[in-house]
């Protein structure tokens, strides 16, 4: 791990305000995508294709190589939301083990580090993630998080609408994410800090007065470097899975689905932190 910034001394929060920190989840807490371990879950118990998970794999790898995008984003959640309509809740709270099996190894060591660090010196900390609420609420409970904010699914007797149930919590929709928990948990953003990998979280990094840039993508390198950000770098996978290796990952990947089609039922330490 390597980190970029001068290790300033944390601003005091506000009297009867409490400091906190905030964590995006993928490429920040977790290498790569959770939302494809949701896939290949998927795929195990016979509820998308072999194909499907082919293609969501190689998604996760252009993640893991290049980050997310305004474009990219939005057509997730267009394919989440047509594959969810009239799924089953329970089906898909019943695959919450596989998925925690293949995000948990995948988790950073450093950042968890430095998360239980702020929760050690009274500091709540937060997920704060694109991703559905309920992923964000698995990861949180089982790191002992003290609290998680994501994407809410609409349901509707018990099966997904393939809808939205709230606001996006995709760049501003962060950066109100954050600003609604410091008003219900009594927290000074000023004195908080923020963590992610992406530009499009700079709404939620300008929000508070500590940001960190986590395995930054070019443009948001660019602003820490401009604005002297913090920057913690995890991610070394761009000079290990390219050309070739890349390839290799996906056909990985094909192996991966037809096992589970074939198998599948009938029907490190951070800095420390002033």
């Amino acid at each position: 791990m390597t980190a970029d910034a001068p290790d300033e001394t944390a601003p005091e929060p506000r009297p009867g305000l409490r400091a906190a920190a905030f964590f995006d989840l993928d490429k920040t807490l977790v290498a790569g995508s959770s939302g494809f371990y949701w896939a290949r879950a998927a795929a195990a118990h016979g509820l998308i294709s072999r194909r499907r998970l082919a293609a969501d794999g190689w998604e996760n790898v252009k993640f893991r190589l290049r980050g997310s995008t305004d474009d990219s984003t939005r057509k997730v959640w267009e394919r989440v939301g047509s594959f969810l309509a009239g799924q089953r809740v329970r089906d898909f709270e019943r695959l919450s083990p596989r998925v925690l099996a293949g995000v948990l190894p995948r988790l950073y060591p450093e950042m968890l580090a430095i998360a239980w660090e702020h929760q050690d010196e009274g500091r709540p900390i937060y997920i704060v993630t694109a991703s559905t609420q309920e992923t964000a609420s698995m990861i949180a409970d089982i790191l002992f998080f003290d609290g998680a904010v994501g994407a809410p699914l609409e349901q509707v007797d018990g099966r997904y609408t393939g809808k939205l149930a709230g606001p996006m919590t995709y760049r501003e929709g962060k950066a109100e994410a954050i600003r609604q928990l410091a008003e219900r948990d009594g927290l000074d953003l000023g004195a908080s800090w923020a963590y992610s990998d992406s530009e499009s979280d700079l709404p939620m990094l300008r929000a508070v007065g500590r940001p960190v840039a986590v395995n930054p993508d070019r443009e948001l390198a660019r602003v820490a470097r401009q604005e002297g950000w913090e920057v913690i770098r995890l991610e070394r996978i761009a000079t290990h899975l390219k050309s070739a290796a890349a390839l290799a990952a996906i056909a990985a990947l094909g192996g991966l689905g037809r096992a589970a089609s074939a198998g599948r039922p009938a029907g490190g330490v951070g800095r420390r932190r002033g």
